[in-house]
């Protein structure tokens, strides 16, 4: 699977963004997707996940009522809906797949998109 990552860019605090991750290839709904961000020098963090089906999503904290993730099955596409962005939002996002299920660690996905940058001014 090939992930195409997109939607960043530049918002003020307060506002929102919704970033897309665009799969190609086959069998989509046999991958998880999550959201990680990434700052320069820092390690990968999770932001979101969900599951194959849908039906299971996980959030970090620091997100949580704040960020909706979401797939369109039919679309291959999974999106993040960003809201109340805060200046320390700011980073690069990626989206990647996995075949698997349990741990939300960025290790354990194994096909990755390239990074969509969301910058949040103050």
């Amino acid at each position: 699977v090939q992930l195409q990552a997109s939607g960043g860019g530049l918002v003020s605090a307060g506002g929102s963004l919704r970033l897309s991750c665009a799969a190609s290839g086959r069998h989509f709904t046999m991958y998880r997707i999550g959201w990680f961000r990434q700052a320069p020098g820092k390690d990968r963090r999770t932001v979101a996940a969900i599951s194959q089906s849908g039906g299971i999503t996980y959030y970090a904290d620091s997100v949580k009522g704040r960020f909706t993730i979401s797939r369109d099955n039919a679309k291959s596409t999974v999106y993040l809906q960003m809201n109340s962005l805060k200046p320390e939002d700011t980073d690069v996002y990626y989206c990647a797949a996995d075949r698997g299920s349990g741990s939300y660690a960025p290790d354990e996905y194994d096909y990755w998109g390239q990074g969509t940058q969301v910058t949040v001014s103050s």
